[in-house]
């Protein structure tokens, strides 16, 4: 039986969805080039965005395209380009694939320098992994290691993506040393709370986030540093030599914000919190459960600390820690509470999030499943799609960061 709530918790995240589509904002804001420029486009949105530039600009001159495996599989979608070179990097890890990708990309912008010709940058989220491009020093399987430790410690993406930046020749801008002295547009689709360019797919068109001082405190202080390899602490001890960048035209076409709009517009009846939810899922989940009865829409992006060997992302888990707390504190009446990733991934699964409602941990125990042991083990998804409580979309196209729907009577 379908839950009362779940037709519109459904209708509102799917809304939300749909105000980031990718195509649409580069319809939108994609402005006039006298000359065809080369794209490089980047990130998990990456193939719609390139679909409508395409068709759009017509024929240009050199195009790569690099974006994750589920999302490369939406080629039908696209008018032709034969000129394209479409990568399908690995995300959240590196792969050989993405090295590829770097190194396309690295030609493509030194042609277009070469040839004064001007650049177009379609960024979205999921680029920081898609991308890898180890400085002088630094071999891919550092990076696999450097980011698979950062996954695992908890740290939020500004905080990922300000070490990464101090390990790549093309995040923090590094994309415009290589086109400089070629005139570069970047249109961005946002997956970070807040917005700041410099952190979406780690900046490769705009300034860095910090230094590698920072960086070094900041592993420090998540107690990563001393099992880093020693190339990686090598290459962060090396003197910040501080560069000036060229200048580039970064522009917003997409956000968690206008998305949560959007879900406001398709559930009037709901309370639109515009204070994102972040931090870590063991708090965050509390501030859902403060929400109250009635209706609530809200984004964000939470992180979990990984302690167990489970699979099961930050929207699964908090999903399930959701259940659990409404549970201890005696909720009464129907509620369900639907957060889930606008991607369609959520961690390393093929779920976009999870579903929660006032039976469902009734129905795990029923599995012979106990829901907080595999919490425990960061396994919320084995807990969630043993009673159908997992949101499965497929890729989306997008990237905007999480989105949640909690509906109580």
């Amino acid at each position: 039986m379908i839950h009362p709530y779940y037709r519109q918790a459904s209708a509102a995240f799917h809304a939300g969805v749909g105000a980031a589509d990718p195509a649409e904002a580069v319809r939108r804001s994609l402005p006039e080039f006298d000359t065809p420029p080369t794209v490089i486009a980047v990130g998990k949105a990456a193939l719609s965005m390139v679909g409508m530039a395409r068709s759009l600009l017509g024929s240009l001159p050199a195009l790569v395209v690099v974006t994750n495996p589920e999302n490369a599989e939406r080629t039908d979608e696209l008018p032709p380009m034969p000129e394209a070179r479409i990568f399908a990097a690995a995300h959240p890890i590196p792969d050989q694939v993405g090295l590829e990708a770097a190194q396309a990309v690295k030609v493509a912008l030194l042609a277009a320098s070469q040839a004064g010709r001007p650049v177009l940058c379609l960024i979205s989220g999921g680029g920081s992994a898609l991308l890898p491009a180890p400085v002088v020093g630094l071999s891919l399987q550092d990076k696999m290691v450097v980011n698979a430790q950062l996954l695992a410690s908890g740290a939020d993406i500004e905080v990922m993506n300000l070490i990464r930046q101090q390990l790549s020749e093309l995040k923090g801008g590094g994309m415009l040393r290589y086109a400089a002295p070629s005139p570069v547009t970047a249109l961005i689709l946002s997956d970070v709370i807040g917005d700041d360019l410099r952190v979406v797919a780690s900046g490769p068109t705009v300034s860095p986030i910090g230094t590698k001082a920072e960086a070094r405190y900041i592993l420090h202080q998540l107690d990563i540093w001393e099992t880093l390899p020693e190339t990686v602490r090598w290459v962060l001890q090396s003197v910040d030599v501080p560069q000036d960048l060229p200048d580039a035209r970064n522009l917003l076409i997409g956000s968690n914000g206008l998305s949560l709009v959007a879900m406001g517009a398709a559930y009037p009846a709901a309370k639109l919190h515009p204070q994102p939810l972040i931090g870590d899922v063991t708090k965050a989940v509390q501030r859902v459960a403060d929400m109250g009865r009635g209706a609530h829409v809200f984004g964000g992006e939470t992180t979990v600390k990984l302690t167990g060997t489970g699979r099961g992302g930050r929207n699964q888990d908090l999903a399930l820690r959701l259940a659990l707390l409404a549970e201890a504190e005696a909720w009464q009446g129907p509620w369900l509470y639907l957060q889930a990733g606008t991607d369609g991934r959520d961690g390393p699964t093929d779920a976009a999030g999870g579903i929660v409602c006032e039976t469902t941990l009734a129905k795990i125990r029923a599995a012979g499943l106990d829901p907080a042991g595999l919490l425990d083990n960061n396994d919320a998804y084995r807990a969630l799609a043993a009673v159908g409580g997992l949101h499965i979309t497929g890729a989306t196209g997008t990237n905007v960061a999480d989105l949640g729907i909690l509906i109580r009577s």
